[in-house]
C-alpha cells in the first residue's frame, strides 16, 4: 500500500511540476504540436497517478491482493514508458521515440482491466 501511494504521490507532484513547467518554460521553445505532446503526458501522467493512489487505498481493503498489486505496476510502469517517452519525444524532436508510446498506453489499459477483474473477484 505505501509503495503505490508514494508512487502517485510523487507522479502526481511531478506531473503539476512538468505542466506547469510546460506552460511556463516550454511555451516559446517548443511549437504547438509538440507543447501538444508534451501536455499529454503531463494528462495522462496526473490520470494515473491518481489511479496509483486508489489502488492503494483498495489495497487497505483488499490487503494481499496480488491482481490489485499487478495494477499498480502496470500503471506506474505506463506513466514511466508512456508519458516519459513523450516527454522525450517532445523535448528531443527524435520521432522514433514515440514507438514506444503504445507500450504504455497497453499497461495502462490492462491496470483499468485488472481493476475491473478485482471489481469483478469482490462482486462475487
Amino acid at each position: 500500500m505505501r509503495t503505490f501511494l508514494l508512487l502517485g504521490a510523487i507522479n502526481g507532484f511531478l506531473s503539476v511540476a512538468l505542466g506547469a513547467f510546460a506552460a511556463h518554460g516550454l511555451k516559446q521553445k517548443l511549437d504547438e504540436y509538440l507543447l501538444g505532446v508534451f501536455q499529454t503526458g503531463v494528462t495522462y501522467q496526473a490520470t494515473h497517478a491518481l489511479a496509483l493512489i486508489a489502488v492503494a487505498l483498495l489495497i487497505k481493503f483488499f490487503p494481499g491482493s496480488s491482481t490489485l498489486t499487478w495494477a499498480g505496476w502496470c500503471f506506474f510502469f505506463g506513466i514511466v514508458l508512456f508519458s516519459g517517452s513523450l516527454y522525450v519525444l517532445a523535448l528531443t524532436n527524435i520521432r522514433v521515440l514515440g514507438a514506444i508510446t503504445p507500450f504504455g498506453g497497453v499497461l495502462f489499459l490492462i491496470g483499468w482491466a485488472l481493476l475491473a477483474v478485482q471489481a469483478w473477484k469482490t462482486a462475487a
